[in-house]
């Protein structure tokens, strides 16, 4: 290396040394203040709020997810169902970004690529999941679940010297009367029935003001009962939100789909009402066993 190479050699560690001690002053950095609110970041102005093409996912040679394409438009309800191995669960891990896509492209929105986004991030952008079993606070009451579901700042110093305002107050009423427990809000959550504490997580959801929800088998071990109810609750909620319910009870399906996505080895088969769903030749080969 001769003299004029090795000086400007050392002007590049200079500065590579320099940009790291001047930290936050330095010129290529943006102040964290400056940097838009995810929530802010995302485009929802068009007519399809999720969508995935040609994704791929495999593990360990077995391709879970194989040449995917999904779309879900704003504020629908749709269901989704397929057999044991699917690509159910794995394509709403993709979603909620658990897992990232060999390939294929992943958008929230008009423009927020997932496939870029944490799992924290994401869920702050509006994309809320409910898991089949139900994960409540049983130690508190409803109330209480619902506060702490509530979408705001939830640092240490703000949970320890927070105190609801009256509009804050109103709105844990009214996510309680939506999900049919006005009247338990002082009940501790691990006393209510399996149902009940179905209904309360979506409650907890939806403190957090989602966009999209993702709903895996909600009715699982519910009465008819209060498979009805959660039906019901499940409809409402499409048009203010947009809803993919994962469900394997065929008749809770029909009570409630407008459009139905079938996958099959990690494809969609078959998509569109239920009848049309039942009476394709394919999806009654593979799925319903016929």
């Amino acid at each position: 290396m001769n003299e004029s190479q090795r000086i400007s050699a050392n002007l590049g560690q200079l500065h590579v040394v320099g940009d790291k001690q001047r930290g936050p002053f330095r010129r290529d950095r943006v102040f964290d203040f400056l940097v838009p609110n995810i929530t802010e970041r995302v485009d929802t102005s068009g007519s399809t709020i999720l969508y995935l093409e040609d994704v791929n996912v495999a593990f360990d040679g077995f391709k879970a997810i194989n040449d995917l394409n999904f779309y879900v438009e704003k504020g629908e309800l749709r269901c989704l169902i397929g057999a044991n191995g699917a690509g159910k669960t794995t394509m709403m891990d993709i979603i909620t970004g658990k897992t990232r896509p060999d390939s294929g492209i992943v958008l929230f929105g008009n423009n927020l690529d997932l496939v870029e986004e944490s799992e924290s991030d994401i869920a702050l952008a509006g994309i809320g999941r409910k898991f089949q079993k139900p994960t409540v606070f049983e130690q508190l009451n409803v109330f209480e679940n619902l506060e702490l579901s509530m979408a705001d700042n939830k640092s240490i110093w703000w949970t320890l010297r927070c105190k609801l305002n009256s509009e804050q107050v109103d709105r844990i009423h009214h996510i309680a009367s939506l999900i049919g427990l006005p009247d338990q809000l002082a009940s501790m959550a691990g006393s209510l029935s399996h149902g009940q504490k179905q209904w309360l997580e979506i409650g907890m959801l939806l403190m957090q003001e989602p966009i999209l929800l993702l709903v895996d088998e909600p009715v699982a071990g519910m009465t008819h009962q209060e498979m009805e109810k959660t039906g019901e609750l499940l409809t409402s909620l499409a048009g203010n939100h947009t809803v993919v319910v994962v469900e394997h009870d065929m008749e809770f399906v029909r009570s409630i789909a407008k459009r139905v996505t079938v996958l099959h080895q990690g494809s969609v088969l078959a998509e569109g009402s239920m009848d049309d769903i039942q009476n394709n030749s394919d999806v009654r080969r593979v799925y319903l066993g016929e």
